[in-house]
């Protein structure tokens, strides 16, 4: 068993923008706990946890990584994360592990644009929440302005819980201590700002306070851990991982006044899927059954498949039998480790709160529930909402025979990030990965061939264009065939109408009296999926409409499943002609961030790409935000130019928000280039 209880245990995610010092930290934070002797650094490819080649290359995080030290008798996990919007699948998933969400700020940049998501995601996932200054010891940094623009910007409960002091080589606790100076303000004007703020969650408290009596260290301590899980206040603590300034007031403050597994917000476990499901308590009891969620998975060159979890309930040994979601056969956990950077640590035992892997069981997936017993069946988490990729290229190998070497590369890496999918289009034998970005398919395209040897040719993908229809219509189909022998026979009458958007297709059997027999139903909704599937007018896609087939006619004798799949096939497209058919095209939903030198070209450009803008935020620093909504056929080689325009200094960030119709010109062009596919 560990040397330690859950109640020791404090589980805390590192997120923020790139460049905003999560690695250095938790570097330092490593040496200054005693867990490593020497700082590893970014530019020399040294640090615990940017451990991956590509990581050294690029010089920055690709990837979650864990490391976890040791103070004063708590056992810290933590998990540092990418800043780059391009990987920030990752970050989201690594979030659900813990029950602290720390934000880090460059105290020179200030808020940046993730800064404002991550906060926002995190409250949604009721998170506890702390705010991580950090580089504080940088030219230039004006700390009292940054803190105001913190709470004018991430809200009010932002309060600092300490403050630079002796010009920024150290720091003073400001929620326990009321005396001494500091580099910003009075230090008992700091105390009574987050103490008034923590106390309002403490009705007896405040009243207590507001007449003058003393609080104690524990009802001080009570009231910041209900406020904190609440969302009520959110601490600011400043650091310099490059002098060490503030780096043992935070670990301090890890230890006293963070939550435990048994004191934060848990995350809502459920049985059972859809309307069926139900919320179901998980408690972190050692003695309980298992109930472990895995959040990350990693192909490791040395011991292969990597599941990392985390426990919440339950002790998990090397002999343990453990069930992957509703699988009836269990595995032997074998060997079971504790991730520290690229190190696999062997432990005797895992306990409710922390953190632990498996090895080459190939069986577990990302979001998997691990469990020892059946009566834990159908178990799982809220689903984290992740980003949706959309930025593609088609690939094929560069060289022929590679093609199952290509698959197994795309489908290791597909485990690894659930934000990177694969699809084939079968109609145009084309294989599409999908990302959040162009750096991500960049790095991922970089995997395949430095792990897997693999190289691929690259080209824009179709666009996942959509069929519709606009109106009501009416269809009919006989199809009639003799060849000498044996007929085929099978005549359709069916009706369609438009759905609302989203809703996607409905199928439904209004056939009475035998007209078409109820063996024959089947192939009628074949060969109307069939449709659906390969579109009418243009060979996309087709959704939002009912399909009801209320009439037909069968021969005794030739009236076979190939008949009425034909007839089918054709009464629908008789219909869909009149029903006002329409191409949809997916609409993104784009924020671009610029220097508000080139926000007039920036515009002009997103409006000549059809885009609708819908908002402008001023981000400080010579910043701007653009917010806007445009089609997704618009932005096959905006990447490019948006560095031009912005002298290399914009960026974007995307998500899929709905399909909507196409110009009619360009109807008429994705009709006129449709070879439909000849009939059986």
């Amino acid at each position: 068993m560990p040397n330690y209880r859950t109640e020791d245990i404090r589980n805390i995610t590192f997120v923020g923008h790139s460049g905003s010092g999560k690695t250095s930290l938790v570097e330092a934070l490593l040496v200054k706990a005693g867990k490593i002797g020497e700082a590893g650094t970014i530019e020399r490819g040294t640090t615990t946890t940017d451990h991956d080649p590509l990581e050294k290359e690029f010089q920055s995080s690709l990837d979650s990584a864990l490391a976890s030290l040791d103070f004063e008798g708590a056992h810290v996990n933590m998990v540092d994360t990418p800043g780059f919007p391009d990987f920030r699948g990752p970050t989201v998933t690594a979030m659900s592990a813990a029950e602290t969400t720390a934000l880090v700020i460059n105290a020179h940049n200030g808020i940046e644009l993730s800064t404002r998501r991550l906060m926002r995601r995190a409250k949604g996932r009721r998170l506890c929440r702390i705010i991580v200054v950090n580089k504080i010891d940088q030219e230039g940094v004006n700390l009292t302005k940054l803190i105001k623009k913190i709470r004018e910007e991430l809200g009010p409960e932002c309060l600092p819980i300490n403050l630079p002091a002796d010009n920024l080589s150290t720091v003073k606790d400001c929620f326990f201590g009321t005396e001494g100076e500091t580099d910003i303000f009075s230090l008992a004007e700091a105390h009574e700002a987050i103490i008034d703020q923590v106390i309002e969650v403490n009705e007896e408290l405040m009243e207590k306070y507001l007449e003058g009596e003393e609080l104690s260290r524990d009802e001080l301590h009570d009231a910041f851990e209900q406020a904190l899980r609440e969302g009520h206040v959110v601490p600011i603590c400043f650091t310099s991982a490059i002098t060490g300034a503030g780096l043992g007031e935070l670990l301090k403050f890890f230890k006293r006044l963070l939550p435990n597994p048994t004191e934060g917000n848990p995350p809502p476990v459920f049985k059972g899927e859809g309307k069926e499901a139900k919320p179901v308590e998980v408690k972190p009891d050692p003695n309980g059954h298992v109930v472990a969620h895995v959040f990350k998975i990693t192909n490791d060159p040395f011991v292969g498949k990597l599941s990392i979890f985390r426990i919440y309930q339950g002790t998990v040994r090397p002999d343990t039998q453990l069930f992957i979601g509703d699988a009836r056969k269990p595995f032997k956990v074998g060997h079971l480790f504790k991730i520290q950077g690229a190190k696999h640590d062997e432990v005797d035992a895992g306990i409710p709160g922390d953190i632990c892997a498996v090895a080459k069981v190939d069986e577990i997936h990302y979001d998997a529930i691990l469990h020892d017993s059946h009566d834990e069946d159908n178990f799982h988490l809220k689903p984290v909402a992740l980003p949706q990729p959309m930025y593609g290229l088609a690939i094929e190998p560069s060289s022929r025979g590679q093609e199952q070497k290509l698959a197994q590369s795309i489908l290791k890496l597909t485990e690894e990030d659930p934000c990177f999918v694969v699809e084939h289009n079968q109609e145009l034998n084309e294989t599409v990965i999908r990302g959040l970005g162009e750096l991500h398919m960049r790095v991922m395209l970089q995997r395949m061939s430095t792990r897997y040897n693999v190289e691929v040719d690259t080209r824009p993908p179709r666009i996942a264009y959509r069929e519709t229809v606009t109106r009501p219509a009416e269809g009919h189909y006989r199809h009639k065939k003799q060849t000498g022998g044996a007929g085929q026979f099978g005549e359709v009458f069916l009706r369609i109408r438009p759905l609302a958007r989203g809703e996607g297709f409905e199928f439904v059997n209004k056939v009475v009296g035998g007209s078409i027999p109820t063996s024959l139903i089947p192939a009628v909704e074949k060969g109307i999926r069939m449709v659906i599937a390969e579109g009418a007018i243009a060979g996309y896609q087709m959704q939002d409409m009912e399909v009801e087939v209320y009439d037909g006619k069968f021969h005794p004798v030739d009236s076979k499943e190939i008949a009425f799949v034909i007839a089918a096939k054709h009464a629908l497209n008789d219909a869909i002609k009149n029903a006002g058919p329409q191409i949809l095209e997916p609409i993104v939903s784009v924020d671009v961030t610029v220097p508000d030198s080139v926000m007039g070209d920036v515009t002009g450009n997103l409006a000549g790409r059809r885009a609708r803008i819908s908002g402008t935020e001023a981000l400080g620093g010579g910043q701007v935000t653009i917010t806007a909504d445009m089609p997704l056929s618009a932005l096959s080689d905006y990447h490019t130019e948006l560095k031009s325009m912005s002298q290399g200094q914009g960026s974007f960030t995307m998500e899929f928000s709905h399909y909507d119709p196409v110009p009619r010109e360009v109807q008429r062009q994705l009709e006129a280039d449709h070879k439909p596919k000849e009939d059986e």
